[in-house]
């Protein structure tokens, strides 16, 4: 049976949340025609109105179909900071009927062309800071990228700003191409004024596929449909309370589920105004909550913790502040303190996965616990089971999270043999295996406890240790590789790589010679910021690597 919902659950809310059934882009469409000269988008003082962002978005899709061939069904790379670009390509391909493939701007070349081989892309969205990254791999045999589209993000700035924009933001067009070269920048794209064909597709069919990683090294595609996407935006608006009259602070990844979610998708369901910084500035973002009275604000704890040290705090006047929230990392306790003495409110932990396309439990906010996942929210069936017997524990036991709901990802991109890992049978439903370990208390509340799966928190990214080894054995000089967490003042868990030289380059190479190399290769959370030269790794009988054994020696280490 599933477990009885928190006593605490808000008084406001019902248990159920009934869904739209409807394409996402309807949001967009409701959103134009009830606030059409309201701005939904503030980018450095200039305004888009929801009016504006559904226009543009339908002269994308009408490019996206008559130029580049995009069908119902296809998948389209979206690859850029956050920007105005970001989020009208992303409905720009919604309006297209295709699916989004959102990319960590953090990625590098050859990182980027296992997302576009898998995910079968021939078209995307790059922006011009990013565009060499992807240059290697247009026309590429195996990549088969035929199509991207340049956007410059000054063509957002017309009018003069309050924050300074950072140089990659003002820098003006520099990129030029055409059709033939398959390179088009974004502002041809929207002067060619191309209406799209009708919407054809509909709420359980696919919207957006976030990439996750995982045991096995290769980033897996999460399957979202238009429901599962509306489920989450939608159950994050009645949570925390969000109105037409909310102003967002975007200041997460849009490429991430949550910064996604909260920053996109649930502030155009409800009509909200989003601020957006495109990289984290804790001067930038004070700046703009104070400007624009900035009422709501999802961050991660690392961005609240470099936040409230800024010691210029106190010259900023964040009364409008109503709601702060998050995930990814526990916050600290004296963190936590620190904001409601300064704002008066709590900070509201979460906790979802790409998988779940952001959050399966959220804190009540009128009773939030710290260094708390929260409870289940709306039809979430969220049980603890002993990983090994699938067996569900009692209460205050230590085991695995798993979550039934309507926000649960198809399954993994063109991966059975994952999907079917991922996920269990319990009482007739489908649950989804985390990784994580948690206990659950008298109210229903669920505490983090340890991971189940390998995983290294990075100031909230998830890193993979297998996709790091299997990155860091192109270099020539690496014999064999582990890749474990090291504690990190700052980012709490950094990467650390253990790493065995082969004979022919044992001299020639040293540790920060590998950890340059990796910040060329990979994306910069993943590359190691410490490596460490062993003459062998532990190896189990069977021969392989003994990752545990050196994440403990590690850990052990640190707490001396």
């Amino acid at each position: 049976m599933p477990p009885e919902a928190s006593p605490h659950w808000p008084a406001h809310l019902p248990r159920h949340l009934v869904l739209p059934a409807t394409h996402l882009y309807y949001t967009a469409e409701v959103s134009a025609a009830r606030f059409p000269d309201k701005p939904f988008i503030v980018f450095y003082d200039t305004p888009i109105t929801f009016a504006e962002f559904k226009e543009e978005t339908e002269r994308i899709a009408g490019y996206l179909q008559q130029c580049c061939g995009v069908q119902a069904g296809d998948r389209v790379l979206l690859y850029m900071q956050n920007s105005p670009q970001w989020m009208l390509a992303y409905y720009g391909i919604l309006r297209a009927n295709a699916v989004v493939v959102p990319i960590n701007p953090m990625n590098m070349t050859d990182e980027l062309r296992h997302y576009i081989e898998d995910s079968g892309a021939r078209t995307a969205f790059v922006a011009q800071d990013l565009y060499e990254r992807v240059v290697p791999l247009v026309g590429d045999a195996q990549a088969q990228l035929a199509q991207v589209i340049v956007a410059t993000y000054g063509d957002y700035l017309k009018q003069p700003s309050s924050i300074t924009p950072p140089e990659f933001v003002s820098a003006p067009r520099h990129i030029v191409g055409g059709d033939s070269a398959g390179v088009m920048p974004w502002r041809d794209v929207l002067d060619a004024r191309l209406a799209p064909g009708p919407l054809t597709v509909g709420p359980d069919d696919l919207c957006v596929m976030p990439y996750t990683s995982g045991t096995t090294g290769k980033p897996k595609g999460c399957m979202h449909t238009h429901r599962s996407v509306m489920c989450t935006a939608l159950g994050l608006v009645n949570w925390l309370r969000g109105t037409q009259n909310s102003i967002l602070l975007s200041a997460l990844p849009l490429f991430h589920v949550t910064g996604m979610q909260s920053g996109l998708n649930a502030p155009l369901f409800s009509g909200a105004t989003v601020v957006v910084l495109p990289r984290w500035d804790r001067d930038a973002a004070a700046r703009a909550i104070v400007h624009h009275g900035v009422t709501d604000w999802w961050s991660i704890s690392t961005m609240a913790v470099d936040f409230l040290s800024n010691p210029k705090l106190d010259d900023y006047d964040l009364s409008s502040l109503r709601v702060m929230a998050g995930g990814g990392a526990a916050m600290p306790d004296a963190v936590a303190r620190k904001l409601h003495d300064k704002t008066g409110i709590h900070y509201i932990e979460g906790y979802g996965l790409s998988e779940t396309i952001a959050p399966t439990h959220i804190n009540p906010p009128q009773r939030p616990k710290p260094n708390c996942l929260g409870i289940p929210i709306f039809d979430v069936d969220a049980r603890i089971v002993d990983p090994e017997t699938l067996r569900e524990l009692p209460q205050g036991q230590t085991g695995e999270i798993v979550t039934h709901g309507p926000q649960l990802m198809q399954g993994y991109w063109r991966n059975p043999d994952a999907t079917r890992d991922a996920f269990i049978e319990i009482d007739g439903k489908r649950f989804l295996r985390t990784g994580d370990l948690a206990r659950k208390d008298e109210d229903g509340y669920f505490f983090m406890a340890d991971r189940l799966k390998r995983m290294i928190n990075a100031s909230g990214y998830k890193v993979w240790p297998a996709e790091v080894e299997t990155m860091m054995y192109d270099h020539p000089a690496i014999q064999e590789v582990c890749v474990i967490a090291a504690r990190d003042a700052h980012r709490g868990e950094t990467v650390k790589a253990f790493v065995v030289r082969n004979a022919r380059h044992a001299q020639a190479v040293t540790e920060n010679d590998i950890i340059t190399w990796a910040r060329e290769n990979m994306a910069a959370y993943k590359a190691p910021r410490i490596v460490e030269f062993v003459e062998s790794l532990p190896k189990s009988s069977t021969g392989k690597i003994m990752w545990r054994l050196l994440q403990d020696q590690e850990a052990a280490k640190a707490a001396q």
